[in-house]
């Protein structure tokens, strides 16, 4: 049965919740199919697929940093979402756009800690590790509380931070990297299936190597098509078995029509 912002709110310390970030309706499709008790996506334009896919799945849809540049825009994309089937919305804006959602019963899930969005400011880093900041970490998830959030996504956050501030906190918090002392372990499905190309993050667990079976693949392909141009050139290309038939008497009698 698919999980409501209730009942994540009530199951904060009952059980471990499982999200993945899906990138395909195919991903989608395989997380409910798995139980996967939420996923994320930003893809505007695959939002009702991913709901049609996914049915019974909670459905976050992210709005992306730096598309609402105001508390209005971030309220009409987030009601343009939750029409087309999300359950809730995750937003990396300001505390004052995160409060104006709320006041519209807009549910909404914050982010502190690593803000991908925002490391031209940190760098790709761990956030925490000092006791100043990991006060800020809590500061920044109680201004997310005061703003009406239900949630909040705390990525790569040292793990013994991360649980003090989630038992300190009435919202949900999603780990991304920042241990097991959360509520919710959220991944990317790309990293989880090992497609990811580049730098692989330390937090993320590979449980298929899909890249290498892709690339297979697409060799499969390669060769097909260079098997299929020098059948063409060679004149094995199309042979009889692939070709429609004429009776000799049907020939015949075009070739007469042609001639008269």
């Amino acid at each position: 049965m698919k999980l409501e912002v209730r009942d994540i709110i009530e199951l904060k310390g009952q059980r471990q919740l499982v999200e993945l970030n899906v990138a395909s309706v195919e991903q989608a499709q395989a997380a409910e199919a798995a139980g996967i008790d939420m996923i994320v996506s930003g893809n505007l334009a695959n939002r009702a697929a991913y709901r049609a896919a996914a049915p019974q799945t909670h459905f976050t849809f992210g709005l992306k940093y730096g598309g609402p540049i105001n508390a209005d825009q971030a309220k009409r994309e987030a009601f343009d979402a939750l029409e087309a089937g999300a359950d809730s919305i995750y937003c990396p804006a300001g505390f004052d756009i995160i409060e104006a959602m709320s006041r519209e019963a807009i549910p909404v899930i914050g982010h502190v800690g690593l803000i991908p969005q925002k490391a031209r400011w940190t760098g790709f880093r761990a956030v925490g590790k000092t006791a100043e900041e990991a006060f800020r970490v809590l500061e920044d998830v109680r201004r997310y509380e005061n703003a009406g959030a239900f949630a909040v996504e705390m990525e790569v956050v040292p793990e013994p931070i991360a649980s003090r501030i989630s038992a300190m906190t009435p919202l949900s918090v999603i780990s991304m990297g920042s241990g097991g002392g959360c509520d919710v372990q959220y991944l990317f499905a790309i990293d989880v299936l090992g497609e990811t190309e580049g730098h692989v993050p330390r937090h993320a667990r590979r449980y298929r190597d899909l890249r290498s079976r892709y690339a297979e693949l697409q060799q499969e392909r390669t060769d097909a098509f260079r098997e299929f141009a020098r059948d063409v050139t060679n004149g094995s290309f199309p042979v009889a078995g692939e070709l429609v038939s004429v009776t000799p008497d049907e020939l015949a009698k075009f070739e007469a029509l042609i001639e008269e």
